[in-house]
């Protein structure tokens, strides 16, 4: 009986030990761990001082009104001189200096220029003619000088009422003389630097930009989307049929009366670096010329069509001039400005009708 005793002692106490042992071990097990969520990334953008300067005003570089060319232009009024366009008048002085000439037909089927000065002071101009009922139509947008010689009554109270500066031969303005060179009527020239020198109080301002210009040549719209001409063939009447042709040398159109060129006189061809052609209605006034001939007009308020030269291509375009004192403006027939490059303008005001332009 002893010994079974001991036995059964001994195995109680190693099945103790074993319970102690597997309790030690797990007691000295650590607990798992829960999952954990990954932290949210942290995104952090660079530290930047805000700018308060305001934006740099673009530079913009100041060019002369009537032509769009580069440069400080001078505090002076328009100068517009009507000249003469017969055969006995030509070559005339000064007109290759001009800004502009709008080129007209008065009565008896002749052409007569509107010849403005500006960015250019010529020694001298001529001949020097009489005014017509288009002329004021035509300037006085610009609100600037207007030199002639001689007009009818009813014709230069239009002149008067535009606001536009007259400077009449007949009147005695100082500037103004005969060459014995020319026959009457043929023979008034007149000094520009005279006629500027007496602009009064209120007419001492440049004038406005009369046509809208790109910055450069390559800009221009008949330019960037026109097609290729070479030749630009007027019929403006019976007695006046004014020819333009591309010099791609020069980079202008070049003047010809029908088919002899024309020049200036000191001997310079005439050009244009623009070439507007201006189709308006050309109706009668109740003004008479010698023989009861009646004086033409052309009707410029309102909108027609018309065609732009620059740069060997032309463009067709509407014109828009909403009243007297308003600009001519030129678009193209999507509505946008027809800009014109920089550098002198020709228009020829097409009689509605009558007359015509052949491109080729």
């Amino acid at each position: 009986m002893t010994t079974t005793t001991r036995r059964g002692t001994r195995s109680a106490a190693v099945a103790l030990l074993a319970g102690l042992a597997l309790a030690v071990a797990g007691c000295s097990s650590p607990p798992p761990e829960e999952p954990q969520e990954p932290p949210a990334p942290v995104t952090q953008g660079p530290t930047i001082a805000p700018d308060k300067a305001p934006a740099p005003v673009p530079v913009v570089p100041p060019t002369w009104p009537l032509t769009g060319v580069a440069g400080e232009p001078v505090v002076r009024p328009s100068l517009a001189v009507k000249i003469e366009n017969t055969a006995v008048a030509r070559p005339q002085t000064g007109l290759d200096q001009a800004d502009v000439v709008w080129e007209t037909i008065v009565e008896f089927d002749v052409s007569r220029f509107i010849a403005v000065f500006h960015s250019q002071v010529p020694a001298e101009v001529g001949p020097i003619r009489s005014v017509r009922p288009m002329d004021p139509v035509i300037l006085a947008p610009m609100h600037g000088l207007l030199a002639f010689s001689g007009g009818q009554p009813g014709i230069l109270d239009l002149v008067a009422a535009s606001g536009v500066q007259m400077i009449s031969h007949d009147a005695g303005a100082p500037g103004m003389y005969r060459t014995k060179d020319r026959a009457a009527p043929h023979n008034v020239y007149g000094t520009p630097a005279t006629f500027w020198s007496l602009a009064d109080a209120d007419h001492q301002a440049a004038p406005g930009e009369q046509f809208t210009f790109a910055r450069s040549a390559d800009r221009a719209t008949a330019v960037a989307a026109g097609t290729p001409a070479s030749t630009l063939a007027f019929r403006l009447s019976p007695a006046s049929s004014p020819t333009w042709t591309w010099d791609a040398g020069s980079g202008v159109w070049l003047r010809a009366e029908g088919g002899t060129p024309a020049t200036a006189r000191s001997g310079a061809r005439l050009s244009a670096v623009n070439v507007v052609s201006i189709t308006a209605e050309h109706p009668n006034t109740g003004f008479g010329a010698q023989g009861g001939a009646p004086v033409p007009t052309y009707t410029l308020v309102g909108s027609g069509d018309g065609v732009v030269a620059t740069g060997g291509k032309v463009v067709p375009v509407r014109w828009q001039k909403d009243s007297d004192n308003a600009p001519m403006r030129l678009f193209t027939m999507d509505g946008k400005p027809a800009d014109l490059a920089p550098g002198n303008t020709w228009v020829e005001l097409v009689p509605a009708g009558s007359g015509s332009l052949t491109l080729s």
